[in-house]
């Protein structure tokens, strides 16, 4: 058994600053001690995947990250893991608990998951090891994984036994209640446009200083049609974490963040909403184009037009939001959005369907995370990251 500071400050000797993960009892005293250090940061996600995806931003605005989370939330994390980490070559060190580990009387909800979390990160292709539980093992044991990390760009994971941080008795401190903005309704009714023709609106009303993060299938598709930026960023897979990316995106940046969103994704990772609302970043604009149909699988319906998106924003402490369907008022929801800290969210209801023979992206998930994240070198909270 070692004590949280004897794993947290060679971790902050070697650039590890930015946590995130879903709380599990074996890792109480870690993340209380983060939690209770001004000097590192600490974001509780609603989900194991969207913690994954924060990381994964805030990676790209230049942090070394850690994601911590219990075996039983493993699955949660696997697409972003295999979908967002594998594609594009994002790193990020991984402490998992071991619920019904090697001799361990666990809960029966825990018994398979127990049984298979080692042989389950193999599948994954991410190399593990046990969590150090003595002093002299932690300092080696970071040097494997930071310089695997180093030469692969691909997560390492350690894989945390029950008891091995000691608890200091520091108690949990309670995340702040953030209260939501105004809502501004500019609803016209009548034809509305498509995803394609509200984007290149948005190119035309942001400033060239936005970073931009597209949702995956046609909405990253069509951006990259429009116009290729160094500033754009084309989720391929991990569906939902559009969001959780801008957020640790936008937690690290000066600049304008705003994310192209779909209903169907915005919906897979709801809880996201409260997790930007908590941590309220002024520069984050969310955009929620809102076709009611999976476009990129044949226009299946989703349950969207059983949901407010603005009021859902305002209900997670959103600094403002708006709806509109169309493109008068959504440069202007744009405008107004760019104009007030945030963040806020833009419900733009559109019209389903995409251009005929729509193209993918020729440039490799490799290529655009990393001149993403050379673009945003110059707007780093942080210049020496």
């Amino acid at each position: 058994m070692i004590s949280a500071d004897a794993f947290l400050g060679p971790l902050r000797d070697r650039g590890v600053d930015f946590f995130t993960g879903v709380p599990c009892s074996f890792l109480t005293p870690l993340i209380n001690r983060v939690v209770g250090d001004p000097s590192l940061d600490y974001v509780a996600a609603a989900s194991e995947g969207e913690a994954v995806a924060i990381a994964s931003g805030a990676w790209l605005a230049g942090r070394e990250t850690l994601v911590m989370f219990q075996n039983s939330g493993l699955g949660n994390a696997v697409n972003p893991l295999t979908s967002l980490n594998h594609p594009f070559n994002i790193p990020t060190l991984l402490v998992c608990t071991w619920r019904a580990g090697p001799g361990l009387s666990d809960e029966p909800q825990h018994e398979l998951m127990g049984a298979i979390t080692p042989q389950l990160f193999d599948v994954l292709r991410i190399p593990h090891r046990p969590f150090p539980t003595e002093d002299a093992a932690v300092a080696p044991a970071l040097d494997q994984a930071v310089a695997w990390m180093g030469e692969r760009h691909q997560p390492y994971a350690f894989i945390m036994e029950k008891g091995s941080v000691e608890d200091d008795g520091l108690a949990e401190i309670s995340m702040p209640a953030p209260r939501g903005g105004p809502i501004t309704d500019l609803t016209v009714g009548g034809d509305r446009p498509g995803r394609m023709a509200a984007m290149e609106a948005a190119l035309g009303a942001l400033p060239g200083s936005a970073a931009i993060i597209a949702t995956t299938g046609k909405c990253g598709r069509e951006l990259f049609t429009i116009d290729d930026r160094a500033q754009h960023l084309y989720q391929v897979g991990s569906m939902g974490c559009a969001a959780g990316m801008g957020l640790g995106v936008a937690m690290n940046t000066t600049n304008p963040v705003i994310v192209f969103d779909g209903d169907g994704a915005a919906l897979m990772k709801l809880g996201t909403l409260a997790t930007i609302g908590s941590r309220a970043p002024d520069n984050l604009v969310h955009l929620v184009l809102d076709n009611g149909t999976y476009d990129s699988t044949g226009g299946q319906p989703t349950t969207a037009p059983a949901v407010d998106f603005a009021r859902a924003a305002q209900a997670c402490g959103y600094a403002g939001a708006w709806r509109t369907d169309d493109l008068g008022g959504f440069t202007r929801c744009l405008s107004d959005a760019l104009a007030t800290p945030g963040p806020h969210l833009i419900h733009m209801k559109i019209a389903p369907g995409s251009m005929s023979g729509l193209g993918r992206p020729t440039v490799k998930p490799p290529e655009v995370a990393r001149r993403f994240k050379a673009f945003l070198k110059p707007f780093l909270s942080s210049q020496d990251a």
